[in-house]
């Protein structure tokens, strides 16, 4: 098998992208799509894997899926460079989910880090959704369908990835080296490989109502920056400031450039040096919070620009989701005959198989007529 370069990844539609996703993924996504280092580029949106928590709330899904298109076209995301895709349209994923099902103990999945996460933040610890403790398989069955060696994404992922990659081993190990071993990409900077939330929760997330949308407008993304937690110990200007944890100087390590200091705080010449007047005293968290806010408004403003042209021509959207549907589930067949062929499931394609079982059967005919005349012939004698 031929081992190309090929990265894939994704997003559940559950509402608009926050800029965590951005700088978690998205942006990332971008810069390896336009660097020529990839054969083949793969942007899923996980409608199925979402219905896995709301399978109560359909619409939600269904009204998502062209938001979270919306924001990876305007954020870069080239279809003439990435099949971009819907989950549920490749049905090949589930029968491959069902495969990698056997391959997996109950007990493995309840210790996956990020699944018990997630069932914490849901308050599914009592009444678990089976499909909702699968979904690791689903992903994997995401991931390999598409021989995707790389995938890049926050480090939540990890658990994830890594048990894909136990899957493919024990795949490969099995019945023969059928299957991509991926490996997980994370961003370049810690700050932007869990951005936490406005309230200084470990995470940002759509769920937990802490974040600011790649789609909200610069006033909203103002008065949502004032809102921000940020050292509790710094309650005067005077008061010497604490950066490490602060969500606001994490937020400027994933976003601010030398550039904006030069445009927006030409007090300072860099973050480093923002960093360290904070720590002395005498620099104030709204002065802070002000040039924050005008960093991501910044880096916003063309995203948001896009998005509104994109939106004057929904029907193009859903045409751009539909042939890379049609892309991805080819990409896809070509991988399920192969797992096929590995299983010894692909009965109707071997030709050796079947010439196989038309000797067995005329042996075993002949066999039969052989006996039939031996006995005949002592019965006479």
């Amino acid at each position: 098998m031929e081992q190309k370069k090929i990265f894939m990844t994704g997003d559940r539609p559950t509402g608009k992208l926050h800029i965590g996703h951005y700088v978690g993924a998205i942006k990332r996504r971008v810069e390896l799509q336009n660097s020529g280092l990839y054969d083949e580029c793969y942007v899923m949106i996980a409608d199925t894997q979402a219905l896995t928590d709301y399978y109560d709330n359909p619409d939600k899904i269904r009204e998502s899926v062209v938001e979270v298109a919306l924001d990876y076209l305007s954020c870069g995301v080239d279809p003439d460079k990435s099949v971009i895709f819907v989950q549920s349209r490749i049905p090949e994923l589930f029968e491959l989910t069902c495969y990698f099902l056997d391959l997996v103990t109950l007990s493995r999945l309840e210790r996956n880090p990020t699944v018990k996460s997630e069932m914490r933040q849901k308050g599914m610890e009592e009444s678990i959704p089976v499909g909702f403790l699968c979904y690791p398989v689903s992903q994997a069955a995401d991931i390999t369908a598409f021989d995707a060696d790389t995938v890049p994404a926050g480090e939540d992922q990890a658990p994830m990835v890594e048990q894909c990659q136990e899957i493919v081993h024990k795949f490969n190990s099995l019945y023969g080296e059928t299957l991509a071993m991926p490996h997980l990409l994370l961003p370049e900077k810690d700050s932007c490989k869990r951005l936490p939330g406005l309230d200084g929760k470990a995470k940002m997330s759509k769920s937990l109502n802490n974040c600011i949308y790649l789609s909200d407008d610069e006033r909203t993304v103002e008065k949502k920056v004032m809102t921000m937690f940020t050292d509790p110990t710094h309650l005067t200007i005077e008061d010497k400031g604490h950066t490490e944890n602060n969500p606001v100087f994490i937020y400027l390590e994933a976003f601010a450039k030398d550039e904006h200091f030069a445009r927006f705080y030409p007090q300072y010449p860099n973050l480093e040096a923002l960093e360290r007047k904070y720590r002395e005293g005498g620099l104030g968290d709204v002065e802070v919070k002000k040039f924050l806010a005008k960093v991501i408004n910044d880096v916003l403003d063309p995203i948001r620009k896009r998005r509104h042209e994109l939106e004057n021509d929904i029907p193009a959207v859903y045409k751009i989701l539909e042939e890379g549907s049609l892309k991805a589930r080819e990409k896809a067949m070509q991988t399920l005959r192969r797992v096929r062929r590995a299983l010894k499931i692909n009965y109707f394609e071997d030709k050796k198989l079947i010439e196989k079982q038309v000797k067995r059967f005329r042996k075993q005919h002949q066999d039969e007529e052989n006996l039939r005349a031996y006995l005949a012939k002592q019965k006479k004698n």
